[in-house]
């Protein structure tokens, strides 16, 4: 992948399609993932954090209809359906299940461009949702979205991987209570929803690394946690 602006997820079991659309995709400014099942793109769209995802309906291993209801169990991306499937219902049971738009294969690349603008414009407006290189702020407590930095009283925190998503998406939330099951869905994947123990011990090692903010990170019984300030 050598794009470097918004992720746009591609799941199609075609690989001419992401012959054509990678570069199309790159060329217009964004980052390519590409996934040929559906299981790869629901572990992708959980890691990744596609800003806009491509979803073929004729997937092998699940039908994109129940991949669309999957995904938006834990993600809000736009969901643009690309499919051969013409028939009215099709695209009205795509719709409803929480898709954004659907484009008929063959498609127009500028159609289809023009669609994804769109369609990010539209999730910018009604989420409100931070520029992917904005730098947040809690406190003493600093992240740089674009590079993948926090920094505490100015002072940079060493943090893992799934110790950055996890402090991401509980910051995205806006002091909001993230229940356990989306906490794991977003960073660990769907495969790991019941998996509570995984998020214990990172939230653990994210309350040590986060030293005298810890307080920052609060534990709602039973529910889930929020990242907000104290008092």
């Amino acid at each position: 992948m050598s794009g470097t602006g918004p992720r746009i997820l591609v799941i199609d079991d075609e690989p001419q399609i992401h012959r054509f659309l990678a570069p199309a995709l790159e060329a217009a400014g964004y980052a390519p993932l590409r996934a040929e099942t559906a299981a790869e793109g629901l572990r992708l769209a959980a890691i990744r954090a596609p800003a806009l995802v491509l979803l073929d309906l004729g997937l092998p291993d699940l039908d994109g209809k129940e991949a669309l209801a999957r995904l938006r169990a834990f993600s809000t991306a736009p969901v643009i359906i690309v499919s051969a499937r013409d028939r009215e219902a099709q695209k009205v049971a795509a719709l409803d299940a929480g898709a954004d738009d659907y484009v008929e294969k063959p498609f127009a690349l500028a159609e289809l461009l023009a669609r994804i603008r769109a369609g990010l414009r539209r999730a910018a407006q009604a989420a409100g949702e931070p520029d992917p290189g904005a730098t947040l702020r809690l406190g003493a407590l600093e992240v740089d979205l674009g590079h993948r930095l926090a920094r505490l009283g100015g002072e940079a925190l060493k943090l893992t991987p799934r110790e950055w998503e996890l402090l991401v998406v509980l910051l995205k939330a806006g002091g909001r209570v993230v229940t356990q099951r989306q906490l794991l869905t977003a960073v660990w994947g769907p495969a790991h929803a019941e998996d509570a123990q995984y998020l214990r011990v990172y939230v653990g090692h994210l309350r040590q690394k986060l030293g005298p903010a810890s307080g920052l990170l609060r534990t709602e019984p039973g529910v889930g946690y929020r990242l907000a300030e104290e008092g």
